[in-house]
């Protein structure tokens, strides 16, 4: 199952078109894409009944962020043993956890202002909770998952290092910060969801390539870890975190400029294609 926001509705997209699922459903779901959450089980089990039957064409102008209102963001830095290596830092013995602000969220091909000349990328692979998950193990953990998407988790680098102790929410939550879709793609959609290849470009160039299976903390073991702090609530977030390549880390550091196109990809998934604009 494929769900995404289409002209701001909750839709399904099968083959080339959208299914309107409010309308399809005769109100048995809300039209809001973020009110399913709490029915996901009972959508998966609608949209496997209902087929192909009254998809419409659509653009991918329409296509919004799938998740705009999460009670919960969460984000994952160095956890892949490369980008820890390129930041010069040691392979963390626990996730390091920190937050992005709900309002940085925006949709697949939205356009980003930069802020400053110090905007770094960092291509990942999300996920969004479908159950409750509070204190479960990682054997359960994908049970909990409603469907995974594309993220672009944009680091406004001397706003996260500047102080005492870095600031990385504020850092990483301008508006526009937090690009994700196309859509929110369920498990069994994909050969393997514990190893996809994930890949970010700047309009041709090729700037990050890497695979889900290297991440330090696999998405089982985040959500086991995360949930046995706080519960994990329907629609809530979870940026995995991003492969070598960023920015910062090249010699000399390089960031990103207008009038260019960020590209963030995963294979089974889809991509974003977010144009930048200086400020």
């Amino acid at each position: 199952m494929r769900v995404a926001r289409v002209s701001g509705r909750l839709s399904l997209l099968v083959g080339n078109g959208a299914v309107d699922v409010h309308a399809a459903s005769d109100g048995r779901f809300p039209a809001d894409p973020d009110a399913v959450f709490d029915q996901w089980d009972e959508l998966r089990e609608w949209a496997g009944a209902r087929g192909n039957h009254g998809a419409e064409p659509y653009s991918r102008d329409q296509l919004g962020a799938p998740v705009l209102n999460p009670k919960q963001v969460f984000a994952i830095g160095l956890n892949y043993r490369d980008h820890a290596a390129e930041s010069g830092v040691a392979v963390p013995s626990a996730p390091a956890v920190f937050t992005k602000f709900a309002t940085c969220l925006t949709g697949p091909y939205d356009t980003v202002q930069l802020p400053s000349d110090k905007v770094d990328w960092e291509v990942e692979l999300v996920v969004v909770i479908g159950r409750r998950a509070w204190q479960v193990s990682e054997e359960s953990a994908w049970s909990h998952v409603a469907g995974l998407t594309v993220g672009q988790d944009l680091s406004e680098r001397a706003v996260q290092l500047v102080g005492p102790v870095p600031q990385f929410s504020l850092g990483k939550s301008y508006p526009g910060f937090g690009p994700i879709g196309p859509a929110i793609v369920t498990s069994d959609e994909l050969a393997d969801p514990d190893d996809l290849s994930l890949i970010c470009a700047l309009d041709e160039e090729l700037l990050q390539k890497g695979r889900t299976r290297d991440m330090v903390f696999s998405v089982s073991e985040l959500i086991a870890r995360l949930s046995a702090v706080c519960p994990l609530l329907p629609g809530d977030v979870i940026f995995t975190g991003t492969p070598p390549g960023v920015g910062m880390a090249r010699t000399p550091a390089r960031y990103l400029t207008g009038d260019t196109t960020l590209v963030s990809a995963i294979d089974g998934i889809g991509e974003l294609r977010n144009p930048l604009i200086a400020k």
